[in-house]
Order: structure tokens, then sequence, then C-alpha cells
């Protein structure tokens, strides 16, 4: 037919990358978008989240210089965003855990982008179902572990709640939980890294690491962050981590254990500036150069 004039921008895809990259068949990597709020109660726009973070990724270096590589080699798919069920919260849930376990049988590495925090349960049930001696590492303000919240027990709030009652979990950042959440805490013998030990360097991130089992799946509610960097939250707390802490946390894990996959979320871009959706993507950029070493294509 000859040469036409392109009349159609190309599909939005992380990182901007050529057809080449995001077939997904070749690539090792699947980011897996999800716009979907429903048992946020303060600020909301989690839907919002994944498209941003997807947005800002175009104006990332493709060339990482703490990595020396350009991560983008290992193939990273973008798959058009999951449209959200609006039945129940677990009827969500049970989408994203099919949508992932289909990932997972093709032997992608899952990047899924939120969306609201409930989700996450539905794929740590895939990943559980495939790995052998999972443990959940949960970077997060709030502990997440109420048994009910606001009538249902799929809410954002009780994510941790039933993700321990599948495998165990391991909390870093917390600064924020209720009376309920503690003495949950306490029957269980329980001790979350909470961000007073990170602040007075109590414990290292090789201690952290230590405490995980072979197989990790990653959980980043990205209100972990400070919200002097990262105020595009829905419940922003004071006194969160800062950029280089969790880069040199999570760089200790992927040296230490096998990272299976990871999630970024409740992010809700219009409470702050741009430069959050791009911390974000920049965020997921290098954990995939973490997790996955080049020669593991």
């Amino acid at each position: 037919m000859g040469n036409k004039e392109e009349v159609f921008l190309p599909r939005r895809v992380f990182a901007g990358l050529a057809p080449s990259y995001f077939d997904l068949e070749k690539a090792k990597v699947a980011i897996l978008p999800v716009p979907y709020e429903s048992t946020t109660e303060w600020r909301g726009g989690t839907r919002h989240g994944s498209q941003a973070i997807i947005d800002a990724s175009q104006y990332l270096e493709l060339y990482d210089l703490e990595l020396n590589r350009e991560i983008y080699k290992v193939g990273i798919h973008t798959l058009p965003e999951v449209e959200p069920v609006m039945s129940s919260p677990k009827d969500m849930i049970d989408r994203v855990y099919q949508i992932t376990r289909g990932l997972i049988q093709k032997e992608k590495f899952v990047v899924m982008l939120g969306g609201e925090h409930s989700l996450s349960l539905g794929a740590v049930q895939a990943f559980k179902e495939t790995f052998s001696e999972l443990s959940v590492l949960q970077l997060d303000a709030h502990a997440d572990l109420r048994h009910k919240y606001l009538g249902t027990k799929y809410s954002q709030a009780c994510v941790m709640r039933r993700i321990f009652e599948l495998c165990p979990i391991v909390q870093v950042g917390v600064r924020s939980l209720s009376w309920e959440e503690k003495q949950f805490l306490n029957q269980h013998k329980m001790t979350p890294f909470y961000m007073s030990d990170l602040a007075s360097s109590a414990v290292s991130a090789k201690q952290i690491a230590a405490t995980l089992s072979e197989n990790v799946y990653l959980t980043i509610d990205v209100d972990v962050f400070d919200p002097s960097i990262m105020p595009a939250v829905g419940t922003p707390e004071p006194g969160g981590m800062q950029w280089q802490q969790v880069l040199n946390l999570l760089r200790s894990v992927a040296l230490h254990k096998h990272i299976v996959g990871f999630d970024l979320m409740e992010f809700c871009p219009q409470e702050g500036p741009a430069s959050c959706a791009f911390l974000l993507a920049k965020l997921a950029y290098k954990l995939i150069g973490y997790a996955i070493p080049q020669d593991k294509r």
C-alpha cells in the first residue's frame, strides 16, 4: 500500500518502548495497569495512578547509571488497562488473581500499577499458588491489618490481614495503625520495622532482608515515602522514607532473595506535582533492574 502518513499516536506503553520490546511473548516483564478504586475513604484518585506512571515513564533514561545497563533489554510489555469490576471489591480482586495467574503461567515477571491497595491480594493469591515459601514485603505508612473496614473484609485497610492468612508478611515503614491492629500484631508476635526504627538506624536493610523467605513478593503503598517527596497519596503520613532509603532496602532484598513480582499502589496523581509520577516510574524501572539481571532474560 506504500508509505502513508501516520495519523494515530502510538499506544502509551511503559518507557515508550519500541514495538519489538512490548510483544508479550518475547518480553520477560508484564506491566499490568489496574485503574480501580472503591474502598478508599479520604482523597480519591488512585484509579488514575497507573496511567500517570506510564505517561511519566516516557521521560525515563533507558540507561541506568547505578546498574550500568539498559534495563529495558530484558523485554517489557505493557498490557491494556484492566476493566474495573464494580460489583464488589472481592470480584475485582478475583479478576486481578485470574489475570496474574495467567501471566505467571506464561513465565512473566508481573508489575502491577494501581489502583487501590486491596488489589494486591489477588496478585499474592496467584503467586502463592506458584512459588513455595513465599513471603510478602510490604512498604507502607499503614499496617492495613484491620479485620473489616466500612463493611467489607476486602477494603484496602484490610489487605495485609487477608494476605497474612495466605503467607508470612514483613512490614516496613509503618507509622500509623489502629488499636485493633496493634493488638493483632501482639497476638501473633509480629513486630513491624516501624519508621522510627529506620529513622534511628536501629535496623539495616540486610537485617530486614534476612527476615524474608527465599521467594518474595513486594507490595509498595507509595505513602511509605515521606510526603515531602510523595504528597500524591490518599492518606499522607508525616515522617516517611526517603528515596535512597527505599532503594537501599530494595537492592538488598534483590541481592539476598528472589523477587517474584511487585506492585506500586495508592498513587493519587492529582494530589501532587508531576515529579511524583516520575519518581514512581523510575522506581518501577529500577526495581525491574534489581529483580531481573540481564543474563536471565
